[in-house]
Order: C-alpha cells, then sequence, then structure tokens
C-alpha cells in the first residue's frame, strides 16, 4: 500500500503508542528466504493450508501476502513466527471481508495486538480501501522470553507493489516508489495456555520509513 494514498499512514499513526517491551533472553537469529504459509502444529512443518488453526485464513487473489522467512529451529520461535504471519493475513482478511469480527483476528490477536488489527482494518473500511499487489515480509528474526511464554517476531516489509484501491470507482491509488514502501515490526507473540501450539500477537511496535529495510 503506499502510504502517501492509502488509510494504513492513519492507522500506523493511531497505533503508534503500542509500543514493544523487549522480551529478554538469548540472541537474536537472522533468518530469510522462505515463504511460509501456516504450520503443521505437531511436525512444524510448513504447510499451504487456508485454516493452519481450524480458521481461515485465505485471502482474495489479487491481496498476495508473501513471507520470505526461514524457520527457526526451535519449534516455540516457528510457531510464533508462523502465527506472526497469520496475524498479518487475519488483518487483511479482516480488510477484504469489511470486518473486524472476523474468527482470524481474534484468533491471532489478544490485548494490544488485537486493538492494533482492528485499528489497521476500520481505518481501510472507513476510508472505502480495499488492498491489492503483494505485500513482502523479509529479514526475520526471533528471539525467545526466558520463561518461553513469548516470542519476539522482527521483520521488514516491503509495500512497493502493495495498494489501495477504491471500493466504489475501483481506482488504484498508486505513488511513486520511496521510503514510505518500507516498514520495520516487532511483534510479541504469546502462547495460549488453551491452544495445542497457538500464538497471539499482543503487542506491536512498527518503525514506519524504515531505512534498515531498503
Amino acid at each position: 500500500m503506499k502510504r502517501r494514498t492509502s488509510p494504513v499512514a492513519v492507522a500506523l499513526a493511531t497505533s503508534a503508542a503500542l509500543l514493544l517491551t523487549a522480551c529478554g533472553g538469548g540472541d537474536d537469529k537472522s533468518v530469510a528466504n522462505d515463504k511460509v504459509a501456516g504450520a503443521d502444529r505437531t511436525t512444524g512443518k510448513p504447510t499451504n493450508s487456508a485454516e493452519p488453526d481450524g480458521v481461515d485464513v485465505s485471502l482474495p487473489k489479487d491481496m498476495n501476502l508473501v513471507f520470505d522467512w526461514e524457520r527457526p529451529t526451535d519449534r516455540n520461535e516457528a510457531a510464533a513466527m508462523d502465527d506472526a504471519a497469520n496475524f498479518f493475513r487475519a488483518i487483511y482478511r479482516g480488510v477484504d471481508k469489511r470486518t473486524t469480527k472476523d474468527a482470524a483476528v481474534t484468533t491471532y490477536s489478544t490485548g494490544e495486538g488485537l486493538h492494533y488489527a482492528t485499528t489497521q482494518i476500520d481505518a481501510w473500511i472507513e476510508g472505502g480501501w480495499t488492498a491489492m499487489g503483494t505485500l513482502r515480509h523479509y529479514d526475520v528474526t526471533t528471539r525467545s522470553a526466558p520463561n518461553g511464554s513469548s516470542v519476539e517476531v522482527a521483520f521488514c516489509a516491503d509495500a512497493g507493489k502493495f495498494y489501495g484501491k477504491e471500493i466504489k470507482t475501483q481506482k488504484i491509488l498508486k505513488t511513486e516508489p520511496g521510503i514510505e514502501d518500507f516498514d520495520y515490526y516487532k511483534l510479541v507473540m504469546v502462547k495460549l495456555p488453551t491452544g495445542e501450539g497457538l500464538w497471539q500477537a499482543s503487542k506491536v511496535f512498527v518503525e514506519t520509513k524504515a531505512e534498515k529495510c531498503q
């Protein structure tokens, strides 16, 4: 999406107060270059299923979220990373369905993470936009808290080929490529006590115009 013409700028400004507190413990592990779609919760292997936790996270064909991520060897970090991807799928599924009440949103987010997701979706709805194109996520790192109850997932996003589209007119909102296309995210993923391997985004920090992601 283009920051100068899409509702994302409004949503990010509203959610800027959702600052990340570090998980602590362990070293960052730099990983890249694998498209992750959900994971098998028993084997830990990636799967292309649209329902990795029995919840539909599928998106329309013209809305492509790419995750160029290599899954870490740590099982918890791998599952948390997979569900960080599902968190973003849930947001854009909400944008497509025009609702913050989709099951995927409440499955993959909680607390401040849920507030962030609903703020994003509401901004797109109120502006009369949907999204199309390819949004790429890359340069992911994961870090576990000492008690194993939370995992920090950090990564870059490139929206250079991801656009807003006016629903009424079908006009695609494009601008010249620039630093506005690059964001750096840090998510705190927490394990759902009653869920088998399910992780939810509980905190979100976004650095917009992220030079380190260019």
